[in-house]
């Protein structure tokens, strides 16, 4: 678009550095993004539809960071696919109904491709600032080899998401345990805990799902179940269960679905309750509404509980040289701790600007639909705890945000 390039010319010329006669900062004409995961690349995606150029500054050397080098290696989409497609290009027809890890990049590679995005890897966003005079964003970064850079532009897409960083407990002993202890970010397979007594601590899909490869690498997994959950079956009647709750609540009000789901899981798992998983008091599709809980989708970790193979303990009080005491008094050794607590918003950390977010929990104050939009050209994708659905949905609304405010100033 001719009138951003305009505009981007003119406020270079507009902010010169007094000393060298050289621009201060790296005018973008278009909108700056954080984060080059799949929420980056939609909303690149999106605004390029519309003729809109952007910048992705991503902090890693790789495309979805996350998933290339911090998930483990049996990962698959638990979602269908079609419920995982970024705007404009759906999955290849040849990919099962469930995506593998390896499957899935290819796809963002592809997508990145398609759509000619080419974000700028290695620069870590340091600070992000509304310049009030100029009525622009300053975007600071660095490099690996510390060097310094700042781009500015009039729109900010915060695109770093809901996993930006590891979430590590603190749990009494934790410097006195000898054995190992990673978080899932670290862990690739159960080949290197042949063998061995591991406690996985965390009871969400990851840490189901570990339990789970552990027990095909003949370790002697054990789960922390600290709060109640919801294991659902990954399939109902023949179709995703998510898929068949999508098109329930269609026609039915969330709560006569949530029974539906609740007793279809009976009849399918039994009473989870007694082998240590109870369930929560809100049916899984409000709990997931109201606090953006996920319920656990069963890959078969629940039949190697209900046989032994899968030991599952209550909350841990604290950590020994060797052994684990839990709150019930229960002591036990093991030779390694799995980290499954999850991960967190970094958004407080560089984002001077406390309005559209919380410095509490790095996510959008205002609740899905409305968290996709801040002030002064401040938008967030990835943030909805909807999963690529909410991704898709937010990346299209900003794009034709910005869009329609930039024709109004042209």
């Amino acid at each position: 678009m001719d009138y951003l390039k305009e505009l981007g010319g003119k406020r270079i010329h507009d902010h010169l550095d007094q000393k060298t006669a050289k621009p201060r900062y790296k005018w973008v004409p278009g909108p700056v993004i954080v984060g080059a995961g799949p929420s980056g690349l939609a909303a690149a995606a999106c605004l390029k539809q519309r003729g809109i150029p952007s910048l992705i500054l991503e902090r890693a050397a790789c495309l979805a960071s996350l998933w290339q080098q911090k998930t483990y290696d049996r990962l698959r989409l638990h979602l269908p696919k079609k419920f995982c497609e970024l705007p404009f290009m759906p999955f290849p027809k040849n990919f099962p109904t469930y995506p593998t890890k390896q499957q899935f990049v290819a796809y963002l590679m592809a997508y990145a491709d398609r759509f000619e995005i080419k974000p700028v890897f290695n620069e870590t966003v340091v600070s992000a600032k509304f310049d009030q005079v100029g009525a622009f964003w300053r975007v600071k970064t660095k490099s690996l080899k510390n060097e310094e850079a700042e781009y500015a532009s009039k729109w900010l897409i915060v695109a770093t998401g809901e996993n930006a960083e590891n979430v590590v407990p603190e749990i009494e002993g934790m410097n006195e345990f000898c054995g190992t202890m990673i978080h899932t970010s670290a862990y690739k397979s159960g080949d290197m805990f042949s063998g061995k007594s591991v406690l996985v601590v965390g009871c969400g899909n990851s840490g189901m799902e570990v339990c789970f490869d552990l027990c095909n690498y003949n370790a002697r997994p054990s789960l922390v179940v600290r709060d109640s959950v919801h294991v659902l079956p990954q399939e109902m009647l023949g179709r995703s269960t998510f898929g068949l709750s999508m098109w329930l609540l269609k026609w039915l009000p969330m709560p006569l679905v949530d029974q539906f789901l609740l007793l279809m899981s009976r009849m399918m798992l039994g009473d989870t309750a007694q082998f240590g998983l109870n369930r929560p008091k809100l049916g899984p599709l409000e709990l997931k509404n109201k606090s953006g809980k996920t319920p656990v989708l069963d890959v078969g970790t629940l039949a190697k509980i209900k046989t032994g193979n899968i030991k599952v303990y209550n909350a841990i009080k604290r950590l020994t040289h060797h052994a684990v005491e839990f709150a019930d008094g229960k002591v036990e050794k093991f030779d390694a701790i799995i980290l499954a607590t999850g991960y967190k918003s970094n958004v407080p950390s560089w984002l001077k600007e406390s309005d559209m977010f919380s410095e509490k929990d790095g996510l959008p104050r205002e609740p899905f639909p409305k968290g996709w939009k801040g002030g002064c050209g401040l938008y967030a994708v990835g943030f909805t705890k909807r999963g690529l659905l909410g991704t898709s949905a937010d990346a299209r609304k900003i794009a034709e945000d910005i869009d329609f405010r930039a024709q109004l100033e042209s």
